[in-house]
């Protein structure tokens, strides 16, 4: 595998990830049997194969004995992967995806200021402006979905924002020392015990199965192997950033794939995601605007 040498080719990749991401919600549509935590029982699962898989290409062909290798910064990444894995799905099942989107968006927020509490990362002015700005883009997306009701699905949403900044964070300061992308393996297994007694028992089809095998792989295992070498090169606040995109394209990918309607909200605060984020994009490129 191939990693990013330089600030712009991270910033290419990661919106690779965001790609990756955001096509779950098409996929899912297309399932016959399989809903709620076996979904995320067995992305887990493949996602284990995937990671396996890579690490053996890499050459660590025991990766059981890598994951002991990472310590306690590996444990605390695989327990935030495993958090971010599952929460998301149970809050599914709790509360509204609107209520979710608004919860989840508060990433690059969370990102920042653990960034800067944690790791004394700066963030320039259009930096937070764009933060700001990305945040209103995902509030008014979701605006007419949002409600009151759910407040306990709200709460379990918000473990994704809060590990995924943690999880930043931990990467940022321990990727020169310790290898952590075995932390996915740890993320995925731990999500895989964690949803097997709650999804079974198992009615996948095989239809199922083969596009449950495809987001394990292609929309989970790979585009988090490579978040691990890009956050080498990025701040926190800057990854949660770009991984926004994720929330702008789904709704593409279900009008595409699916035939799902997207109304002018999600229009209108889509494009002021990418706006956010094309405009935090050109202020990097100024002389000595990255403060990371």
């Amino acid at each position: 595998m191939t990693f990013p040498a330089t600030h712009r080719q991270a910033v290419v990749l990661l919106v690779f990830c965001a790609l990756c991401w955001s096509i779950a919600g098409v996929f899912t549509r297309l399932l016959e049997r399989a809903e709620g935590f076996e979904i995320t029982f067995w992305r887990s699962l493949f996602c284990i194969l995937c990671v396996t898989g890579a690490m053996a290409m890499g050459g660590q062909r025991r990766p059981w004995r890598a994951l002991r290798a990472m310590g306690l910064p590996g444990l605390v990444s695989s327990l935030m992967w495993a958090a971010m894995f599952t929460c998301f799905m149970v809050a599914l099942t709790l509360t509204s995806v609107a209520n979710v989107m608004l919860v989840t968006g508060l990433s690059p927020l969370m990102a920042a200021v653990l960034g800067r509490l944690l790791l004394g990362e700066r963030i320039s002015a259009g930096t937070a402006w764009a933060i700001a700005a990305a945040l209103a883009g995902i509030a008014w997306m979701v605006h007419e979905g949002v409600s009151a009701e759910g407040l306990g699905g709200m709460l379990v949403a918000l473990g994704v924002p809060t590990a995924a900044a943690l999880n930043l964070v931990v990467l940022r300061r321990q990727q020169a020392s310790v290898d952590l992308a075995p932390a996915v393996l740890g993320g995925a297994l731990l999500s895989c015990l964690i949803t097997l007694p709650l999804a079974w028992p198992l009615s996948a089809s095989g239809s199922d199965l083969a596009i449950l095998a495809l987001l394990g792989f292609v929309q989970l295992g790979i585009p988090c192997l490579l978040l691990v070498r890009v956050a080498r090169h990025l701040a926190p606040h800057e990854i949660a950033l770009i991984s926004l995109l994720e929330v702008v394209l789904a709704p593409v990918w279900a009008w595409l794939g699916a035939g799902e309607a997207v109304g002018a909200a999600t229009v209108q605060g889509g494009l002021a995601v990418v706006t956010a984020l094309a405009l935090n994009a050109w202020l990097q490129r100024a002389p000595g605007a990255r403060s990371a």
